[in-house]
């Protein structure tokens, strides 16, 4: 062979080697091309496939927010996104923000398991395997402070009373955790737990004169307040070291006001507070009568404290839709109502006396000994409720229909306002016409925002249950499509679909926006 032909065939055998149409050395579909710069949009990196790699490479701190453009949450948190990633810049702080459109990246979105929008990730030094899911905030500042506290130390160390006094005035809630030694493992979970209670403001010290000023002698962890008695110390057991748990019920126990007033800055924190029994105070507060009944509110509040969370509700103030779920009238005011948000059980002081630190005491005594029986809401039954197609029950009637041993009855448990339900509405009643000459079949509807029971709790809505002709008091819930066909079949059935029906209503196709996207606080693929 030609020595000047041996190069030009060891050409051809390396391009035959290689996949069709790919020469040698082309780079895979999921890299970047070289050089290529990702483009940016309000101060965040629009990432892809091909520029995820690139980024991580570059940016050593990265939060990476997964979007749909349909999505109503993503909108809502786009400014609060820039803002937060302005406000981190202004700051040299070292992290970054991206965002990846997860329907337009599918590859990105099924790697790292995404399956609702928005979803946060946060990737350190570029490891790609192991990103945190972002559990903050929503807002700017919020997110901004999550960040921080990942970057950077999460509690300020303490030299001296200078500095700790400072850290102290600056803010409502600061914690300080005095440790003996900054190299015990107690240390480390305090500084975990510090990394997520972004309400407060963490600082720790080893300094023996500090322990001697604030008047310890023991590992402490001590939470400073603006408010209420100022201070309140959590001791560090010192065999069995530090329990999160006991010091995170601690830290949300005694950082809530023994007294606070229901609004929509404090509606959140009041369900966050992970105190089961509410105690709810309705007055109003333009008159001075009810003004003065604030005093023995706050009196009795101290003894119950991590039991019993006190919560004052103006009924002149947005607030109708407290008093709905008590089934209360702003006339009703002063009045008292204790939930135990676990149960749903509601409870009013049986005499109805005045209201005062002693009575206050009383009941909320005689609510968790277990002497009060929970009050049930309840619609008046309607004197018509039996006259349409669809009949009309409430928590007076249920029983007395529904357990009805001679009749099959469907029961549809709406809420006015749910857009599922109203949707349905027509179906309902279609199948209601049809069936009303059955006498054995009753299609009715509920009211569960008015009207509660003894039986069971209703958490969703539309929720579609079947008491079938019988005794036993049998309870099937309809899971299935939601048409006069499927509901027909159903029915016709004796209370079951026939086989070849789905159990249950198929999923939406993968990535694609669900209708009704705007409930809720993410929105599911």
């Amino acid at each position: 062979m030609s020595r000047q032909l041996l190069p030009v065939l060891l050409l051809l055998l390396l391009r035959a080697s290689c996949p069709w149409g790919q020469e040698q050395g082309a780079r895979s579909p999921s890299e970047e091309p070289p050089g290529e710069e990702i483009p940016k949009e309000d101060g965040i990196l629009v990432l892809s496939r091909h520029t995820l790699g690139l980024a991580l490479r570059e940016h050593p701190a990265l939060l990476v927010e997964f979007y749909a453009p349909w999505c109503g949450h993503c909108q809502a948190l786009a400014p609060e996104y820039s803002k937060a990633a302005a406000v981190l810049a202004a700051e040299s702080t070292v992290v970054t923000l991206a965002k990846v459109d997860g329907p337009a990246q599918r590859e990105l979105a099924e790697e790292f398991g995404v399956t609702e929008y928005p979803t946060l990730k946060f990737f350190r030094n570029g490891n790609r395997t192991h990103p945190e899911e972002y559990t903050g905030p929503r807002d700017a500042e919020g997110i901004a402070e999550w960040l921080r506290r990942r970057v950077g130390p999460s509690a300020t160390r303490l030299e001296d009373e200078a500095a700790a006094q400072a850290l102290i005035g600056g803010r409502d809630l600061v914690v300080i955790g005095f440790f003996q030694d900054l190299q015990d493992e107690d240390v480390a979970a305090f500084l975990a737990l510090a990394q997520d209670a972004l309400d407060m403001t963490f600082g720790l010290t080893d300094r023996p004169r500090l322990f001697q000023q604030f008047g310890l002698s023991k590992d402490t962890v001590v939470l400073f307040k603006k408010f209420d008695e100022g201070r309140a110390d959590f001791a560090v057991d010192e065999e069995l070291g530090l329990d999160l748990g006991d010091l995170l019920r601690f830290l949300v126990t005694h950082s809530m006001r023994l007294v606070t007033e229901f609004n929509s800055q404090t509606s959140a924190k009041i369900f966050a507070a992970r105190i089961l029994n509410h105690l709810l105070l309705f007055v109003n507060q333009t008159l001075a009568a009810h003004r003065e009944l604030l005093a023995g509110f706050g009196e009795a509040a101290p003894r119950f404290r991590g039991q019993v969370l006190f919560v004052v509700v103006d009924v002149v103030a947005d607030n109708e839709h407290v008093l709905q779920y008590f089934g209360l009238k702003a006339e009703a005011a002063p009045t008292l109502r204790l939930v135990n948000l676990e149960t749903t059980k509601k409870y009013a002081p049986v005499d109805g006396g005045p209201v005062t630190a002693a009575s206050i005491t009383a009941f909320c005594h005689a609510v968790l000994n277990g002497q009060v029986k929970p009050y049930l809401l309840s619609q008046e039954i309607p004197p018509d409720w039996d006259q349409r197609p669809v009949k009309t029950l409430v928590s007076k009637n249920f029983e007395q229909v529904a357990f009805d041993e001679t009749k099959n009855v469907f029961v549809k448990f709406y809420a006015p306002w749910c857009t599922h339900c109203k949707e349905m509405a027509p179906a309902w009643e279609a199948l209601a016409e049809k069936y009303q000459d059955h006498e054995d079949i009753i299609i009715a509807e509920l009211d569960a925002t008015a009207n509660e029971l003894d039986a069971f709790a209703v958490h969703s809505f539309p929720t579609l249950k079947y008491f079938p002709a019988g005794p036993g008091r049998k309870v099937i819930e309809y899971k299935s499509t939601r048409d006069l066909e499927t509901f027909s079949k159903f029915l016709d059935n004796g209370g079951v679909l026939p086989k070849e029906e789905p159990p249950e209503e198929p999923a939406a196709p993968f990535l694609e926006p669900p209708a009704n996207s705007t409930m809720g606080s993410k929105e599911e693929l």
